[in-house]
């Protein structure tokens, strides 16, 4: 028995190891593509997790506007907090547009509203300390079917967000969970892929058409 459940301990252990090495690998990636090609100042920066990385063709929805996008997928914002000064930093940004948040809910039903908050926070902190004027915009957390366990916690989140960002000055709440529900009150599946949470081009539709009023011309 004793003999299981240090195997068990040993395969968490090097499951999260591979998964932090694998976001040092992306974050690196960022590195090297802005070594190549110095990215442009004054740009909408995206940061957050696989709903902005797989957002690939973000500038069609978005005529006009010069995007930056160095979200990674299975980030949460601990991990945006861990590598802001490599994500975020760098950059002259004229607008941070963040969605993060779902993965830290999603880990474990001991996450609570009150930690992906404070999570938050953080993060909007560390950013204010080297862009103090720069519109910071929270993507509200989506309703993804498959965590669907999940949406007390997102609710309770989104709002604790929500009442910190107007608050605050040069911030917006941008509420996309709204009109990702259904008329009973659930996620529509229509705007999902296969596997129920990641987005297809009906979901960022959706998406495009309640960002939009929030981008800085």
């Amino acid at each position: 028995m004793r003999k299981v459940i240090t195997c068990f301990i040993v395969l968490v252990f090097s499951i999260t190891v591979l998964k932090a090495q694998s976001f040092v690998n992306e974050v690196n990636t960022f590195s090297k593509i802005d070594s190549l090609q110095e990215p442009p100042k004054h740009a909408i920066l995206l940061i957050g997790s696989s709903s902005f990385t797989y957002w690939k063709d973000v500038a069609s929805y978005f005529p006009g506007h010069v995007f930056i996008n160095r979200a990674f997928g299975g980030s949460s914002l601990t991990h945006q907090i861990e590598y802001v000064e490599k994500v975020v930093y760098p950059y002259q940004p004229k607008q941070i547009l963040i969605y993060c948040g779902e993965n830290d809910i999603a880990t474990s039903h001991s996450v609570t509203a009150d930690t992906v908050f404070n999570r938050f926070v953080r993060l909007y902190q560390l950013i204010r300390i080297k862009y103090p004027k720069v519109r910071i915009s929270f993507v509200s957390i989506k309703p993804s079917p498959v965590r669907a366990e999940f949406l007390p916690t997102v609710i309770a989140a989104n709002k604790l967000i929500a009442d910190f960002c107007r608050r605050s000055k040069k911030t917006d709440y941008i509420d996309v969970f709204s009109p990702m529900l259904g008329s009973d009150g659930k996620p529509i599946e229509e705007l999902f892929i296969a596997d129920r949470l990641h987005m297809n081009p009906k979901g960022y539709l959706i998406w495009s058409k309640v960002i939009a009023p929030y981008l800085i011309d």
